[in-house]
This record gives C-alpha cells, sequence and structure tokens, in this order.
C-alpha cells in the first residue's frame, strides 16, 4: 500500500500529488531543494547527480510521513531502479583517468561510481537497516518493481518500504519517482 509519494524532474516537485513551488531547474534546483528542505547533512554537497535526486526525494518522503526520529530501525528497506545505473559520475571519473600526461584519479569522484551509494546513503541519514539494493534495469517497469516490492515484503521483518525509479543522464535532465509502500496488514 503506497502510503507516500514524490517525482522529481528537472523542473518539476510533486509530493503526494501537490506541486512543491520552487525558483530554479536542474542542478540549482536540487540545491535549492536541499536548503529549503534537508539542510543538516553537508554530504549533499560531496554527492553525485544521482545520489543528490535520490537522496533529496526520499528526504521530502519521510517529511511527508513524519515522525523523523532517526532511530535505527530494522523493518524499513530501500530498493531502487534505474537503467543507466551511475554513468554520469562514471563518465566524470573517466575522464580524470582518460590522458596519461593529464591523469589526476579523484577518489571523491570515484565514490559515487556505484548507484546503490543511493540507498547506501538514504539508509545512513535514517538509520534503516533493512535491505538496501538498487538494480539497473532496461525501462521504467512497474511489473518489476511491484515484483520486488513483494519479495521484500517476504521478510517478516520488514514493514515498509522506500522503492521506485531514480535516473540521471546528466547534470541538468535526471528523474526520481519514489514511494513510500507499507505491508497490508491481515486484520
Amino acid at each position: 500500500m503506497i502510503t507516500h509519494s514524490v517525482i522529481i524532474t528537472s523542473d518539476k516537485v510533486v509530493v503526494d500529488g501537490q506541486t512543491l513551488p520552487h525558483k530554479e531547474q536542474g542542478s540549482a534546483m536540487l540545491t535549492e531543494l536541499y536548503r529549503s528542505h534537508v539542510g543538516d547533512y553537508p554530504k549533499f554537497f560531496k554527492m553525485d547527480t544521482l545520489c543528490k535526486v535520490g537522496f533529496l526525494a526520499s528526504e521530502l518522503l519521510l517529511n511527508a510521513e513524519g515522525d523523523r526520529n532517526f532511530e535505527p530501525r530494522e523493518d524499513r528497506a530501500v530498493i531502487l531502479f534505474n537503467r543507466s545505473s551511475s554513468l554520469q559520475a562514471d563518465t566524470h571519473y573517466q575522464s580524470t583517468i582518460q590522458e596519461a600526461d593529464n591523469f589526476y584519479p579523484s577518489p571523491a569522484a570515484f565514490v559515487y561510481t556505484l548507484p546503490n551509494i543511493v540507498t547506501g546513503e538514504i539508509a545512513i541519514r535514517n538509520k534503516f537497516m533493512g535491505e538496501t539494493s538498487f538494480m539497473v534495469i532496461e525501462d521504467y517497469d512497474e511489473q518489476t518493481i511491484m515484483q520486488n516490492l513483494a519479495n521484500a515484503f517476504q521478510d517478516p521483518v520488514t514493514e515498509s518500504v522506500i522503492s521506485g525509479w531514480c535516473d540521471c543522464m546528466d547534470e541538468e535532465h535526471f528523474e526520481a519517482k519514489l514511494f513510500l509502500n507499507n505491508k497490508l496488514s491481515n486484520r
């Protein structure tokens, strides 16, 4: 059962069906959202665009839920999907090692060359200790997402899952569709 939803694209933000006002677009919009709705997680400025988009979408989702106590919880999982993995960050890192005479590998760029960093940052920030996974699939496929969500709920400890799509083509073109799903009770 979906209890909250967030959609972020390069030019719009929608939380539970309501458009969130903002002035900027693209990467500047992400910084604006961070400053106006989060503001207390400085690692944000070290993140690549994919991680920023997923992190902000999760923050808005959890703000909609309320009850942000940052206590450890084993009953929440984070499962995300996209088509491009971490290609934007990979391309940036490749540019730092491309030429032998201009070789400057950056550990800061390398850190974000895996898509599961997004789920890790969400879990670390919120002390979620349930399943975290990031799967790369060909296209947005609701059936695949729903099947993985159902599989996560097979774990008797898992009561809720942050799931959805988080993709980034470049710093100015990205999309996140995240949902907070709660296990249906049999009562």
